[in-house]
């Protein structure tokens, strides 16, 4: 029974591992920034998380559009079309670009809301400055996303991870430069953390650009483009599936977000406690957004040939493979829970000590109702990856709007500004939600491909 299922686990693993890092790579970025400015304070960890908070709102609509690209590239790939292959690309890059540029001053006209949020004045005056950096850098990370989805497409999924790398070093480097002003560079503070950001961001489009125009099996694809014969045709097909794919990715971004700006009106220990449990969750979310990735590129493969069954058995073979690693992850979180938070900040510090303390309990608590999510959340982004590979956007929109902002939404705002419970009742919130998510999005992908390979087996 599960052998027609485990049979396909190292294959995944093998297509999802570097996609995974790659993911990785972006959070560490964020992972370095909050434990290296974390050691300026509580305040100062604070306003990173507030103006993260909006980058990402734009990121996930960013990421979230691009994904677009995959699925029609390994559609093509499977169905041996090269030069449609290279069309997705073209027109995604004139789209992602346009995208970047439009979200970063989308950014710069939303900053006045950061005044009216109740969030603390400190946090606010320190989250302004970076965030006007961070912003900038969306512009060559949404077009980095292009490169990596067509990558992907193709079943490729190393040559984005070692961009990724790449940038994650120059980030840490950076960082300790700028932020601390070590060896002679200027102190910064949580500025230098933002340049580090958008020097990496560059650098990492860059490299995998020149990486895949020196592959001989590349360099049909990412060269000669000819960008003033674009094909209204192609651009709404990619519009079409980006635009509500963008839309899932930002409603679940958004209900974190929503967490982050809840957090913070119950001080800047909540908020500081909410961003290092968001962190961590983060992290162990890239291994469910790999995998995601490799669903959407083996189903779209799998489209491409038309063999329905099979694109069902590969499919519940990731799904099985994702529940497996998730409740891994959930056993970690609830063993490490009261260690993990003290990576953050310095337990030694004398002056902030009590600060410190009070942020490392919170986002203990925080981690316990995080080690429960994990699975829903890892099968959720999994299954959406699957129905994005059968370009079946426009339901699970709605499925991901339902679960996120009227089921756990409410339950956020109640438990967490209404009731005893805080921080840990914004969880519970969030908890709710991805729950739904996953079981909607299951019934979903169950439903359609049954019916497609029923009416394969039928004809």
């Amino acid at each position: 029974m599960f052998r027609q299922y485990t049979r396909e686990f190292r294959y995944n693993i093998r297509l999802s591992i570097p996609v995974i890092l790659g993911m990785l790579g972006h959070t560490f970025v964020a992972f370095a920034d909050n434990i290296m400015v974390g050691q300026l304070g509580t305040a100062e960890l604070a306003a990173v998380s507030l103006g993260n908070s909006f980058v990402f709102i734009a990121m996930s609509l960013g990421i979230g559009f691009s994904t677009a690209i995959t699925p029609l590239v390994a559609e093509a790939d499977g169905a041996g079309l090269k030069s449609d292959a290279k069309r997705a690309l073209k027109h995604g890059l004139v789209l992602c670009t346009l995208l970047g540029l439009s979200l970063f001053v989308l950014i710069l006209l939303l900053k006045p809301l950061m005044y009216m949020m109740d969030q603390p004045a400190e946090v606010v005056v320190l989250a302004i400055p970076y965030l006007d950096l961070v912003a900038f850098s969306l512009v060559p990370l949404v077009m980095f996303q292009a490169f990596k989805q067509f990558s992907e497409g193709l079943s490729q999924t190393k040559y984005p991870m070692y961009a990724t790398i790449l940038a994650n070093v120059i980030n840490i480097v950076l960082n300790y430069l700028l932020i601390f002003g070590a060896f002679g560079f200027p102190k910064m503070g949580i500025v230098g953390a933002a340049v580090g950001t958008l020097v990496s961001r560059f650098v990492m489009l860059a490299f995998l650009w020149i990486l895949l125009n020196k592959k001989q099996k590349f360099h049909y694809y990412v060269s000669a483009f000819n960008f003033r014969e674009l094909e209204r045709k192609v651009m709404k097909k990619i519009i079409d599936l980006g635009f509500p794919s963008a839309l899932q990715m930002f409603f679940e971004v958004a209900i974190f977000t929503a967490a982050i700006w809840l957090s913070g009106v119950l001080g800047k220990n909540p908020q500081a406690a909410n961003q290092i449990a968001l962190n961590l969750s983060s992290m162990t979310f890239m291994f469910g957004m790999g995998l995601g990735v490799a669903a959407m590129i083996r189903v779209g493969n799998q489209k491409g040939l038309k063999d329905w069954s099979e694109l069902r058995r590969i499919a519940q073979s990731i799904f099985f493979l994702t529940l497996l690693l998730e409740i891994g992850f959930a056993v970690l979180f609830l063993l490490c829970r009261h260690w993990f938070p003290t990576i953050y900040l310095d337990v030694d510090d004398l002056a902030n000590q009590a600060d410190n303390m009070e942020v490392i309990g919170l986002a203990a608590q925080l981690l316990l109702v995080a080690a429960f999510f994990q699975i829903s959340d890892g099968l959720q982004v999994v299954i959406l990856g699957a129905l994005r590979g059968l370009q079946d956007v426009k339901i699970p929109t709605g499925i991901t709007f339902v679960s996120y902002w009227l089921i756990a939404f409410p339950i956020s705002y109640v438990l967490g500004l209404h009731t005893e419970l805080g921080s840990t009742g914004i969880w519970i919130g969030l908890l709710s939600g991805l729950t739904a998510s996953a079981i909607m999005l299951y019934l979903r992908f169950n439903h359609l491909t049954k019916k497609l390979a029923l009416e394969q087996a039928n004809n």
